[in-house]
């Protein structure tokens, strides 16, 4: 009875023997397992977080081109804006003179005449204070006609210069126009020494100047447009006060003959 027992006591041993080995292969096997699933996903969260990251760079590359193109377009577009507005000012500012050269040939009236040169002087090209001046082709003396801002620079009703003497006198003979930087050294304006002279020119031939000595308060100095209004002014404003004066002496004469006529008439 005891040796039987003992028999049985055995067996169940080494049952729990075998099962206790197969818990161990099992639990070898499975530590196996997971250690390669482990290495396994470790390897593919690598993968993943390097193409991630190729992805992330990619995307910062193409973010910075982008921003440096849209820096490129909107230089552009500010480059653009500032054509439109200076083709616009230039526009505005041709359609003005274009009215305003209307209303100088639209009349043989010589103060007249004058008058609207004056009115395109001071609402083209912005001057406050400046200065007309005719040459008198007998004597080859400059004289003021016409002026404006006297207050800001006295003596501008009467200039007189001859023709070739200083800045005026050579303007006016070389029928090249002058022009100081006032930001310069040396650019302060005197009476003999302008902001700007202009030759009215019928083709090469000097008939006139305008002498500018300052700005309006809002005009800090010429833009390029002015300087093409410059250069159309003076042709149209030298015909139309030179056909003006034509035909004031003209029509002085007549009336001088006429006068004569009426008196013989009378007289027989």
């Amino acid at each position: 009875m005891t040796e039987e027992r003992a028999e049985k006591f055995l067996e169940l041993f080494n049952k729990g023997k075998e099962f206790t080995e197969e818990l161990l292969r099992e639990n070898q096997r499975l530590r196996y397992r997971l250690a390669t699933l482990e290495t396994g996903s470790t390897a593919g969260v690598d993968e993943e977080v390097q193409r991630l990251r190729a992805e992330v760079q990619h995307l910062t590359e193409e973010n910075r081109r982008i921003a440096r193109r849209f820096k490129e377009v909107e230089e552009e577009n500010k480059d653009f804006a500032n054509r439109y507005i200076e083709v616009e000012e230039q526009n505005n500012n041709l359609a003005n003179l274009y009215v305003a050269s209307y209303q100088l040939h639209s009349t043989l009236d010589f103060r007249e005449v004058i008058q609207i040169v004056q009115e395109i002087v001071i609402n083209l090209i912005g001057a406050e204070s400046f200065a007309i001046l005719l040459l008198d082709e007998k004597t080859n003396e400059l004289k003021t006609i016409a002026s404006e801002g006297e207050d800001v620079m006295p003596g501008i009703e009467t200039i007189s210069t001859r023709l070739g003497d200083g800045i005026m006198g050579g303007v006016a003979r070389t029928g090249e126009s002058y022009y100081i930087n006032q930001d310069m050294e040396g650019g302060k304006v005197t009476l003999e020494k302008p902001l700007a002279a202009v030759p009215l020119k019928i083709k090469e031939h000097v008939i006139g100047l305008v002498v500018i000595y300052k700005l309006l308060q809002q005009k800090d100095s010429f833009s390029a447009v002015d300087y093409e209004l410059f250069s159309l002014l003076a042709a149209h404003a030298a015909t139309a006060i030179f056909s003006s004066k034509l035909y004031s002496q003209s029509e002085r004469k007549l009336n001088t003959i006429q006068s004569f006529l009426d008196l013989l008439t009378t007289t027989s």
